[in-house]
């Protein structure tokens, strides 16, 4: 099958790069002007730049331009999946307390008894059994709102949540909203689905419910995929008027949405799925609350989607495994998960006001009840620059570029991710990350 027309341009300028005739830190052309010196459609145009950005060859910055870039860390293709190699991981969020391992392990205990050890052992089919159900859907509750454990589904991980949600609801080729910087696995997942992911502008509370409404009027969307609370990477969350027109539009359109709650342990506030069941599909894991090494992906689906995630949660063998699944219900049924999420909570919190004290005099965004925040850099960086440079320093960072759903859509920042390292790792990193913002270095050190 011979290639589509804008991954032959691609290749061919992805060959220009490495060939060195278009250099490091070299301007490419606007994707207008682009398209129309090319004679392509300025949509060709756009997916050409997004594939270079998806390869990490080129970066996209708003107001600013699009560059090749300079200096990449060699992580630029495995973004967000893969454990940072670099001495302090701000990349990733893993938080792992200290202590939680003695604290876990004396509660698991219970799951390693010879009968309960046998129960965990036997495979678990797409349709949990009611037990398993109830305790879920309550573990979840909060801000007033609790699922029924008819609506809940579980699965390996949150990722495999998403990818389940998406497949049953969305044929190939459908159109997606999705926010203007998103959970870079998403694309990754939307690209194998065949699905069109079509960016929503953002302000500071999420996705704008008139831009939703503008793009769904013009081309009618399938289905949207937002995050509405310690949204990933911007950390900011939706306000209960912003959540009531959301909400609104979604019923009277009749359309599906997938809410990803996967920081929503941090926050009390009830989630969008309270306002529209019927619409909305909540997806949530453990990675976070718990630990990533044992972890179980949490759907929260209304009747209508029931039978439609089942059948996907099969035929993509996405269904959860049973000692996993035997050791989280332990967890939530004596309370050991709850605890250990307060505990998060408080460590979130004291590693937000390190972050605000060392970075103090550069722009902080982002929720203090968050694991992440976004650094806004100098006009004398560029973010490709600037993460190659922590990079050598033995920082892993990701630019905000990463997040893009479509070129020109980053603002000139990083994302930085709180939880991994240690306290005084984290303090010495920040530190680096400081001067380094404040006091550039020469050309060389990036190039």
């Amino acid at each position: 099958m011979p290639k589509a027309e804008y991954k032959l341009i691609a290749d061919e300028l992805a060959a220009d790069i490495e060939a060195g005739r278009l250099r490091p830190g070299q301007r490419l052309l606007p994707q207008r002007e682009f398209a129309f010196q090319r004679g392509i459609a300025p949509a060709t145009a756009s997916r050409v730049y997004m594939t270079l950005i998806r390869k990490g060859l080129i970066t996209g910055e708003v107001g600013r331009g699009t560059f090749v870039r300079s200096g990449a860390p060699p992580r630029a293709n495995i973004a967000l999946v893969d454990p940072a190699t670099g001495p302090v991981d701000l990349e990733l969020n893993f938080p792992i307390l200290e202590s939680q391992v003695q604290d876990l392990g004396r509660a698991l205990e219970q799951t390693l008894l010879p009968n309960n050890l046998a129960g965990a052992l036997r495979p678990i089919g797409a349709k949990a059994a009611s037990h398993v159900r109830e305790t879920v859907a309550g573990f979840l509750k909060r801000g007033g709102w609790q699922p029924l454990g008819d609506q809940i589904l579980v699965t390996g991980n949150g990722r495999q949540a998403i990818a389940a949600s998406l497949n049953a609801l969305l044929p190939a080729g459908s159109r997606i909203g999705v926010e203007a910087l998103t959970y870079p696995v998403v694309l990754g997942i939307a690209e194998r689905l065949k699905l069109e992911l079509v960016p929503i502008e953002m302000d500071n509370e999420g996705i704008v419910p008139s831009k939703l409404a503008a793009i769904h009027r013009a081309t009618p969307l399938k289905a949207v995929y937002l995050q509405t609370y310690l949204h990933n990477p911007l950390g900011v969350g939706m306000g209960l008027e912003r959540r009531n027109k959301i909400a609104s539009f979604l019923r009277d359109h009749d359309l599906p949405a997938i809410e990803d709650a996967i920081y929503s342990f941090l926050v009390d506030d009830p989630p969008l799925a309270a306002l529209a069941p019927d619409q909305v599909i909540l997806v949530d894991s453990l990675s976070k609350r718990i630990a990533p090494g044992l972890t179980l992906g949490m759907i929260v689906a209304a009747p209508r989607y029931q039978e439609k995630i089942e059948a996907a949660l099969r035929s993509g063998a996405w269904t959860a495994g049973g000692f996993a699944l035997s050791a989280a219900l332990q967890l939530m049924s004596d309370g050991s998960a709850q605890r250990l999420q307060g505990k998060k909570r408080d460590d979130a919190a004291a590693r937000q006001r390190l972050a605000r004290t060392t970075l103090a005099g550069l722009e902080i965004v982002g929720d203090p009840r968050a694991y992440h925040l976004v650094l806004a850099l100098p006009d004398t960086w560029r973010a490709d620059e600037y993460v190659a440079a922590a990079f050598k320093r033995g920082v892993s960072t990701v630019g905000i570029d990463a997040f893009a759903v479509g070129a020109g859509h980053a603002p000139n920042a990083v994302r930085l991710a709180l939880a991994s390292p240690s306290i005084r790792e984290l303090s010495g990193a920040l530190a680096t990350l400081r001067d380094l913002a404040l006091f550039r270095p020469d050309r060389q050190d990036v190039g």
